[in-house]
């Protein structure tokens, strides 16, 4: 059994079954919420989320709301204005093209005015049980360090992803990925005396920036 092979079993059993720590209840409040998720925790998100989506948890809803009224909600976030764009916008579209339901496959979420790939990869593995693995910042460095994946975009980490986790597990592969860049594989000081990646990672012990 080789490396990539030995360090999947490891997370898998270290994280079987996790989920996001995001906190939606349909399709459309995740969509605003990993769009708000960039650059952001997912604690400050939950906080901001759970005042807008009192009143504003729909696309013809959130579009009553002015740019600059949400900009007010999210601005703790980061990158409010860009952000408030990019939800209306989305919104818009959803409206619009799709009668005001989020679009259930990759295709027409890309196709989303101020959605991203990973956004777009998000929705469709975690609302609609897609087969995608979206590549933030912690799979994209989990992925580098460990070796499962090397790419210097997250669109060569997703392909290299994909190449080595079966496509039936991309979508929880994703969460065990982003769950151990949070728990162990720091931004800053990896934990690699506590890692049990340990024996099969790359980067083990070396020291990463």
């Amino acid at each position: 059994m080789d490396e990539k092979t030995q360090i999947l079993r490891e997370l898998e059993r270290l994280y079987f079954g996790a989920k996001p720590a995001l906190r939606f209840q349909t399709p459309y409040e995740l969509l605003v919420a990993v769009i708000l998720s960039a650059q952001c925790t997912d604690e400050r998100v939950n906080k901001v989320t759970e005042v807008l989506f009192r009143e504003h948890n729909t696309p013809e809803k959130m579009l009553a709301l002015s740019q600059e009224e949400l900009e007010k909600y999210i601005f703790s976030c980061g990158f409010y204005r860009n952000k408030a764009a990019h939800i209306l916008s989305a919104s818009r579209d959803i409206s619009e093209k799709f009668g005001g339901q989020v679009p259930d496959n990759l295709e027409d979420l890309r196709s989303l005015a101020g959605v991203g790939r990973k956004t777009a990869n998000v929705v469709y593995a975690v609302a609609f049980g897609g087969d995608a693995i979206a590549v933030d910042t912690h799979v994209f460095r989990v992925a580098n360090r460990t070796g499962l994946a090397a790419g210097n975009t997250p669109e060569k980490v997703e392909e290299g992803l994909m190449k080595v986790i079966p496509k039936e597990k991309w979508s929880a592969a994703h969460h065990w990925l982003i769950w151990h860049g949070r728990k162990v594989c720091h931004s800053q000081k990896p934990d690699c005396a506590h890692c049990t990646l340990a024996p099969w990672c790359i980067s083990a012990f070396k020291t990463v920036k």
